[in-house]
């Protein structure tokens, strides 16, 4: 059952847990494994990603198996941004590069909303891509 699932650290956040938190989630984005990844969300998640509405656990891992055939040698880095009770305020970056060769800097932010066991409910991502050339990247 869901109400027995946890991920710590739990709501509401110190800035100690948030920026633990914000670290799990880059850890974990990282990896580029959608199974573990999606044990952070509620199995009814609610997602924005740029234009593309996900919905539920099952559509995160399609969704993340589908980014990750396209966006490969991903590297991501998070930031806090802000945090109260039990919502975060998230920015971040992350390279790719694309199947043609094309590296790729995506920015953005994330708003995220956690249930009290600590499961991401809702995650709304606004990203833009910049085209940039190898010799440009940060993450290596």
């Amino acid at each position: 059952m869901e109400n027995r699932e946890q991920k710590l650290p739990l709501p509401p956040f110190t800035l100690e847990t948030a920026l633990q938190k914000v670290q799990l989630a880059e850890d974990a984005w990282n990896s580029q494994d959608p199974e573990r990844i999606s044990k952070a969300y509620t199995t009814n998640t609610e997602w924005r990603n740029r234009t593309e509405f996900i919905n539920g656990r099952e559509e995160v891992v399609s969704f993340l198996k589908r980014k990750w055939q396209k966006e490969l040698n991903y590297k991501l880095k998070k930031e806090l941004w802000g945090f109260r009770e039990n919502r975060m305020a998230v920015k971040f970056e992350y390279e790719y590069q694309d199947t043609s060769g094309q590296w790729w800097r995506a920015y953005g932010n994330e708003n995220w909303e956690f249930d009290e066991n600590g499961l991401m409910q809702k995650r709304y991502a606004s990203i833009n891509d910049l085209a940039i050339e190898e010799k440009d990247r940060k993450f290596r």
